[in-house]
């Protein structure tokens, strides 16, 4: 308990005194991980607009594929990526591997089935008749997509906060990916994982601390959209 406490003290300390290194860490994991969800976003969405508007051969199999993928291990994801962007990859031209954005892109690849399989499951649970009803009102097709996805915005909204959940907690994409690299590619959930095989355990305390801290931010913010018009 005393380490708990102590590590408790020390977070208050680091986020009162405004610690440069760790104010650094926390924002660049706020950053990484708000773009990643937003990536995701764009592409889970999508995603689950096409498997749920659409009738095509090998349908279930693809559901089947992005239900898999909401369970995606992140070091399976790592592993991945990393071979991709290594320097013999089919990307490694780019040189990205051990930079923020490989970072970015391995959170995206781990947030886009959890998103594209709560968004389709959000679209399908729609009345069947509504997509008829919206086109007989002459609607495009383009309006009646944002008008299903209006419908569904309090079930997208939980896909997004589950989303960013999920790769702003994660640890083992970002040390593959991005080399846990200071004052590059170090977040606080590999810093965390630092500190404690270093044996400072009220600083890895305190990481996780302010991260569970920021993750109750974001997710408040979005409770307070999803929720504010929801009838009582």
């Amino acid at each position: 308990m005393d380490l708990i406490w102590e590590g408790i003290k020390e977070a208050l300390r680091l986020l009162l005194t405004l610690d440069r290194e760790v104010l650094s860490i926390t924002l660049l994991s706020l950053a990484l991980s708000g773009l990643a969800t937003l990536v995701s976003l764009v592409l889970g969405v999508s995603t689950g607009v096409i498997l749920a508007l659409n009738r095509f051969p090998g349908k279930r199999l693809v559901i089947s594929l992005v239900n898999t993928g909401m369970g995606l291990p992140p070091v399976v994801v790592g592993l991945f990526v990393s071979m991709l962007l290594w320097r013999n990859g089919p990307l490694g031209m780019l040189h990205l591997l051990y930079t923020p954005m490989a970072i970015v892109i391995a959170q995206a690849v781990i947030a886009t089935p959890i998103i594209a399989g709560l968004s389709l499951a959000a679209l399908q649970q729609l009345p069947s008749n509504l997509r008829l009803q919206i086109l007989s009102l002459g609607a495009s097709r383009r309006q009646m997509i944002w008008m299903l996805i209006k419908e569904a915005r309090l079930p997208l909204l939980a896909a997004i906060m589950a989303g960013f959940g999920g790769v702003i907690s994660e640890v083992g994409a970002s040390i593959m990916v991005g080399g846990n690299i200071k004052g590059s590619t170090r977040v606080l959930t590999t810093a965390t994982v630092m500190e404690t095989s270093k044996g400072n355990f009220d600083m890895a305390i305190a990481l996780s601390v302010i991260l569970l801290l920021l993750a109750f931010a974001v997710n408040a913010a979005l409770t307070h959209i999803q929720q504010r018009r929801r009838p009582r």
